[in-house]
């Protein structure tokens, strides 16, 4: 029972850690905070910090991983359903709509960061991103085969562009349908607005 207490207290700790360096690493910049300053944010020392971390950007790498993971398997999870293909376009825009406006340090992060990270995993942060476009890719070409797949690539990474840029629009908050707004701005975005309207009638809530 001890144990599990311990390990339980630990695992808390870190992620207020990882929590505490998404945030400063979003308002200031990687370079920007000190050990002295993370270990402070999460009510630890800096020394302390290195019971959890071995070094600055090992959070870094943990923070941008972590996410690229979690991303590539709400898209899993949700083209693993049994929906039309339409449908699941609603609901990966939606996941990652979410995603955008709930995590809004990690994309900030992402952003700006990747070249901080060890050459090492860098390379794994852009595998799992290119795989999450690829499923993405796949997906757009059922519901619109006729067009290129370069031109679905051009597409998709604009879409991401958008929803990734909501981090940054502080008055989107008082939007009250931003998720609706920007779903549909999506989904006509890679689909076209004439194929967009055969999506028109699924929910997007």
């Amino acid at each position: 029972m001890a144990e599990t207490w311990r390990a339980t207290a630990k695992a808390h700790r870190r992620q207020q850690l990882l929590d505490a360096a998404a945030h400063l690493f979003a308002e200031r910049g990687f370079n920007g905070v000190s050990i002295e300053e993370l270990g402070a944010a999460a009510g630890v020392s800096g020394p302390a910090l290195y019971r959890h971390f071995p070094s600055k950007e090992a959070m870094l790498g943990e923070l941008l991983v972590g996410a690229s993971q979690r991303l590539l398997e709400g898209c899993t999870r949700i083209l693993a359903e049994d929906v039309e293909s339409q449908q699941a376009l609603r609901d990966l825009v939606d996941f990652h709509v979410d995603f955008a406006l709930s995590e809004r340090d990690i994309i900030r992060i992402q952003d700006r960061e990747l070249a901080s990270l060890p050459p090492e995993v860098n390379r794994e942060v852009r595998m799992l991103q290119r795989r999450y476009v690829q499923e993405w890719v796949a997906l757009v070409a059922l519901l619109s085969p006729t067009t290129p797949t370069a031109e679905i690539e051009v597409r998709v990474h604009a879409i991401f562009g958008l929803l990734n840029s909501t981090p940054h629009n502080a008055r989107l908050v008082d939007v009250d349908d931003a998720r609706g707004v920007l779903a549909e701005m999506a989904i006509t975005g890679m689909l076209g607005a004439r194929t967009a309207v055969d999506t028109a009638s699924l929910d997007t809530t």
